[in-house]
This record gives structure tokens, C-alpha cells and sequence, in this order.
């Protein structure tokens, strides 16, 4: 059975600009609905309570409940999810929402790790990116997250347009002054459908140039490294003792429980995908009806694959014989081609046992998993 957990979130007071994830913004109104949507989606997806080892909140924005209705989703999720012993159970946040309430409402329910949409503490970046806090919440945040006991990640966003190397390697060392557990950093993307995408289009943005974004990357990874975090994953740092567990289990090809307007399951074999919109989701499944939009039975192959690409995004790579032991294929089944040219490209490195990304092939590696699967 699954032993992770998610939760989506839909609520936003905006949407960014560079934002293509579901949400709905505005639209609190809706939150009563969504509640009752939930309850009868874990009852029907469910049946019976199913015990996790992690739980996480994403968004959209969880803090936009405000401290009662983080308490209710907390109440409904753990009836549905009981934690294990030695759980972690995770809260995406925005700065501009925390506050002593909000804080105590998630200590109290249990919550052990705070995700903080920070993204950068220079006000004009912030302003271009369509946020609504300062640094200032940044900080205040992370000291209330202390307060509860809380550990801390925070996501920073890099190669924001006009953005220097300088004002990046500025942005990293106001993050890890305030010493949090866990950094994730990632390269502003620009998606189809997105406001950005259109401004980039009307010449309104400029993306960064590759060598830049190359250089703001590395920056990361040495001055992260510096301070004492591990880079354990494409994006991801962590102190010891530290990595993202749920993250981590979505990387092993491990199967996992989810509910709510977009949210995607694997369960069984099978991959199921939530409806996007949340109004469409909310009148589905308030009317009896499956919230499901995609559904995919996968292939032991398929499986074996995903599992492939999900595992080389971690830099300890991967075990030729622990990945014959899991999926019954071997690595060379199913990509010899793609990894002898990878290996040869030095994007991959490969001992004969173990296969793992080198530095070449941390900043490319997006563009070579279609290659494995």
C-alpha cells in the first residue's frame, strides 16, 4: 500500500504570472464546497482510513485557509491519512500569510515541516515575479515556524528576467542566513498559458541567457555546498537529516494517495489525474460523480521506466542490480542506447554498477529523460 500522501490546495489571492499549476484565484467563497468535495472524495477513493509515513499540503497556496481552515483540512486529512510513527507531514505557505494564528494552528495539529514559497528577498524581483510579500515575511515566517518546532525549506527562484549573477549568489545568502533545513532552487520556466508566456512573446520579457542560467546554477551548488547543505536531487538541498521524505518517494517510483482539483494519484498501477479546474472538480464530485480527468494503467515496462528517470534526478544515481531487483528489468533493457550516449556526451557516468548524472549532465538533465522513456 502507498505511504505518502497529498493534498491539493487550489486557493490562491493570485496568480503569478509565470504560474501554470491549478489553482483558482479569489475565490474563497469556494472553500466551504471544497471541504465537502474532499470528505467525499477520500470516502470514495478510500473507503477506509490509510496509514502514511508522509503527508503534504501543496498549492496553490494552503495558508490562504487562514488558522481555522488549515485546523479542518488538518482534522479531515488525518482521519483519512493517520500518520505513522516518525512521520513528516509538510505545509506550503506564503510569507505574506503567516502569522502567529496560522503558525499555532499548524503546530498544534502536528505539522513538522514548513514549505515557504520565498522565491527572493529583493524587492524588484519579487515585484516582477507577482508576489505579494517582502523579505521581511520571509523572515517572520521562519521564526514562527521555530516557534512550533518546525523545520524549514524554502524555494528560491533564479535567471528571473534582467537578473544578475550577483543579485542571485545575494538572494542565496539571505536564505541560508536564516538557517533553514532544506533549499530548493529552480530555474524561472516560462509555460504556454501563462501570463509570462505571452509577455515574452510580446517581447515584454527576455529569458536569460544559457550561460548565465548555467552560471547561476553552479552558484547554487557551491555556495549550498559551502554552508553545509547536500545536493541530493536535481533541485533540492538539504542538511543532513534532511531531504524532503515525500519528494523522496515520488523519486523512488514509489506509489502515492492524493486528492483535490488537479492531484495526481499512482495507486496500484495505475495514475489518475484529478480535473484541473476546480469548479469542475467541485461540481463532479458534489454531484456523485469521479473527479478523474486522465487515467493511465501502466505497463510493468512503463513502470520500470518512469522509475529510471525518476531515480537518476537524484544524485546518488542508481544501482544496476537494485534496479533489476525492483522492476525486473535491466537498465540496458530498457536505455542502453540513450545511456552510451549520454556516457559518452558526459552528461552520464557509469562504473558498470552504479549510474548517476554528472555535473555536465545536472544542467541538461530535463531534456535527456524523454530519451529513456
Amino acid at each position: 500500500m502507498p505511504r505518502a500522501a497529498y493534498i491539493h490546495v487550489p486557493f490562491c489571492s493570485h496568480r503569478c504570472g509565470y504560474c501554470n499549476f491549478a489553482l483558482v484565484a479569489g475565490r474563497l467563497d469556494l472553500v466551504p464546497s471544497y471541504f465537502e468535495a474532499l470528505q467525499r472524495e477520500f470516502h470514495s477513493q478510500l473507503v477506509e482510513p490509510r496509514e502514511v509515513d508522509t503527508l503534504y499540503f501543496g498549492g496553490g497556496t494552503p495558508s490562504q485557509l487562514g488558522a481555522e481552515g488549515l485546523a479542518r483540512l488538518a482534522e479531515l486529512a488525518t482521519h483519512w491519512h493517520p500518520l505513522a510513527e516518525g512521520f513528516e507531514w509538510t505545509v506550503e505557505t506564503n510569507p505574506a500569510d503567516m502569522d502567529a494564528a496560522v503558525a499555532q494552528a499548524l503546530g498544534a495539529a502536528g505539522v513538522n515541516r514548513l514549505s515557504l514559497g520565498s522565491q527572493s528577498f529583493r524587492p524588484a524581483k519579487l515585484e516582477l515575479l507577482e508576489r505579494d510579500h517582502r523579505a521581511e515575511d520571509i523572515q517572520r515566517s521562519v521564526e514562527l515556524a521555530r516557534q512550533q518546532g518546525m523545520a524549514v525549506s524554502l524555494d528560491l527562484i533564479f535567471a528571473t528576467p534582467g537578473e544578475t549573477l550577483q543579485q542571485w549568489l545575494d538572494d542565496l545568502r539571505l536564505a541560508i542566513g536564516l538557517e533553514p533545513e532544506h533549499i530548493s532552487v529552480y530555474g524561472l520556466t516560462f509555460e504556454k498559458g501563462t501570463t509570462y508566456w505571452g509577455r515574452r512573446e510580446r517581447g515584454e520579457l527576455e529569458s536569460a541567457e544559457d550561460e548565465l542560467e548555467r552560471d547561476m546554477y553552479l552558484a547554487a551548488i557551491e555556495e549550498l555546498a559551502a554552508a553545509g547543505f547536500e545536493h541530493y536531487e536535481v533541485s533540492n538541498f538539504a542538511r543532513p537529516g534532511h531531504r524532503s521524505r515525500h519528494n523522496e518517494a515520488y523519486w523512488r517510483g514509489d506509489e502515492y494517495y492524493a486528492a483535490g482539483p488537479g492531484a495526481a494519484r499512482y495507486v496500484a498501477g495505475v495514475r489518475e489525474t484529478n480535473h484541473r479546474s476546480t469548479t469542475t472538480y467541485l461540481k463532479r464530485v458534489l454531484a456523485g460523480e469521479s473527479p478523474v480527468d486522465e487515467r493511465e494503467q501502466l505497463t510493468d515496462e512503463s513502470r520500470a521506466r518512469e522509475r529510471l528517470v525518476f531515480a537518476l534526478r537524484r544524485l546518488e544515481g542508481l544501482r544496476r542490480e537494485d534496479f533489476a531487483a525492483a522492476t525486473g528489468f535491466t537498465i540496458d533493457e530498457l536505455a542502453a542506447e540513450a545511456i552510451q550516449r549520454f556516457v559518452e556526451w558526459k552528461l552520464l557516468d557509469d562504473d558498470g554498477q552504479r549510474i548517476r548524472l554528472s555535473r555536465e549532465g545536472l544542467l541538461v538533465s530535463d531534456a535527456m529523460w524523454p530519451e529513456m522513456l
